[in-house]
């Protein structure tokens, strides 16, 4: 949920920059932009979908619209050829510079282990299930009718088994669980890395809540480089054709926007960020948990407390 809300904002983020700062194109944009938060959407929540391609796919058709808007702005729209022409010219033409190479570095590195760490949480989840319906041997279930009920035929109805024959009985049992104990520390110990790696310059958050300033910097290059970009696009494609019709104008909700800001700085404390180091702290508590589990039941409910008579299989005894 913390991942859909970020994606949610990020691109809210990036539609508003064009709503306010490029409102004649912020329509064609956005439409853009939310195809390629959709993809970014996809990767992180296990689909096979290039984020290299997604990024390189916003900015080549994101340059018919700046072409049409910012570079070479005329009475009418651009033709749909030609526009389509500027799409295949742009990673040639590179009007944006270096911007597409470092969002595609940006998204990468930080897109990646959050995917990584979403599929090891189902798995966890996975494992978690699986051995919550586990089923007994024959002989394991006589141990245990014998530990906890003989002493109930010689009259002990209230004593418990010695902590020794408790855990004795309880291992036998649990001995397939007691197999998962080591790959399951190795897991605990997988995600503390992978939570590493989504931190730092590779956090995601920092990563898709500042993507519309890389966005912004890709635009104002291309306003800056406009003629020499126009001299570039004219040998490639010919000088402009135009139709007789043109863009309409920004149908997106500031509101939203605003809305998420005052969500992010109110609610700091439910960032990813800490949603995940609070979940991993909370993950490391239970590392021991497969192997530690027949010293769990028999200390807390089974076996009989230090210094209390038990039974231990035969007889009463300290």
């Amino acid at each position: 949920e913390t991942f859909e809300v970020l994606l949610r904002l990020a691109e809210n983020y990036t539609s508003a920059l064009f709503c306010t700062a490029y409102r004649n194109m912020a329509a064609e944009a956005t439409a853009r932009v939310q195809e390629f938060f959709t993809d970014l959407g996809l990767f992180i929540f296990g689909t096979d979908v290039s984020t290299e391609e997604s990024v390189n796919r916003l900015f080549d058709t994101l340059f018919p619209i700046v072409y049409n808007h910012i570079i070479n702005p005329g009475p009418t729209d651009i033709s749909l050829e030609y526009a389509e022409c500027l799409q295949t010219a742009r990673r040639d033409i590179r009007p944006f510079g270096n911007i597409p190479k470092k969002a595609i570095g940006q998204m990468g590195r930080s897109l990646l282990p959050s995917r990584a760490f979403l599929q090891a949480l189902n798995l966890g989840i996975e494992v978690i299930n699986t051995t919550d319906h586990l089923r007994f041997s024959k002989d394991c279930s006589r141990a245990l009718l014998r530990m906890q009920y003989c002493p109930h035929c010689q009259g002990l109805a209230f004593s418990k088994p010695c902590m020794g024959y408790c855990l004795n009985v309880i291992r036998g049992c649990l001995a397939d669980l007691a197999e998962v104990d080591l790959h399951w520390r190795e897991y605990i110990r997988s995600l503390e890395e992978l939570s590493g790696a989504m931190s730092g310059t590779h956090d995601v958050e920092h990563v898709l809540l500042n993507f519309h300033s890389l966005v912004n910097e890709a635009l104002v290059q291309s306003r800056i480089n406009g003629a020499e970009l126009s001299h570039q696009v004219n040998k490639v494609c010919g000088p402009p054709v135009r139709k007789p019709t043109q863009s309409p104008g920004c149908t997106f909700d500031q509101n939203e926007v605003n809305q998420g800001l005052k969500m992010v700085s109110r609610d700091s404390e439910e960032t990813l960020t800490n949603r995940r180091k609070e979940f991993i702290s909370q993950l490391r508590l239970y590392k021991a948990f497969y192997g530690g589990l027949a010293d769990q039941l028999c200390g807390n409910e089974l076996a009989a407390a230090d210094g209390l008579p038990c039974w231990n299989g035969e007889d009463l005894v300290r």
